[in-house]
């Protein structure tokens, strides 16, 4: 009988057990899930916000390449138009300066024929003067007798100017 006794089923066993049960999920419930599930919240907020830092820290870190990638395409457009400008002023002002050049030559050049014209006249002056003095003394010698000079000089005028048509 006593193996009865083991397997035996008591009633009030059972009630107590299943009160002993309740009142040990109540207490584990209240003093250890409780506050366990706070802290895994507690966790859990956390680990969120850490995650939602780091989503902004790479959404911001896009962004911030993003706007460098656009400085940076400004920056060599600006840099090619600089260079464009700087090229296109240059051969501005290489333009300017040939220009000047051009014209100080043409000036130089202008100037040369007017001074080589100037001492042309002057040196047909000197030869026409010394050919009426040397015509004045010879026709003095020849003709012995006196000529008057301005008689003499448009004589030789004349003399040269046929010389020149000639």
């Amino acid at each position: 009988m006593e193996f009865l006794d083991l397997i035996s089923v008591d009633p009030f066993r059972i009630v107590v057990t299943i009160v002993n049960l309740l009142i040990l999920y109540w207490v584990i419930k209240r003093f250890l899930f409780k506050p366990v599930q706070k802290i895994l919240d507690k966790r859990q907020a956390e680990v969120d916000k850490i995650y939602n830092d780091a989503a902004q820290a790479q959404q911001a870190a896009d962004k911030d390449k993003s706007e460098y990638s656009e400085k940076l395409q400004n920056a060599e457009a600006e840099a090619q138009q600089l260079l464009k400008a700087a090229a296109k002023k240059a051969e501005k002002n290489s333009d300017q300066v040939l220009a000047e050049a051009n014209a100080k030559a043409s000036a130089m050049l202008k100037k040369a024929e007017a001074d080589i014209a100037q001492e042309r006249k002057k040196a047909v002056n000197d030869i026409k003067n010394e050919i009426s003095d040397i015509s004045v003394s010879i026709a003095g010698k020849v003709i012995e007798r006196e000529i008057n000079a301005d008689d003499h000089k448009a004589l030789i005028d004349g003399f040269i100017e046929n010389l020149d048509n000639a």
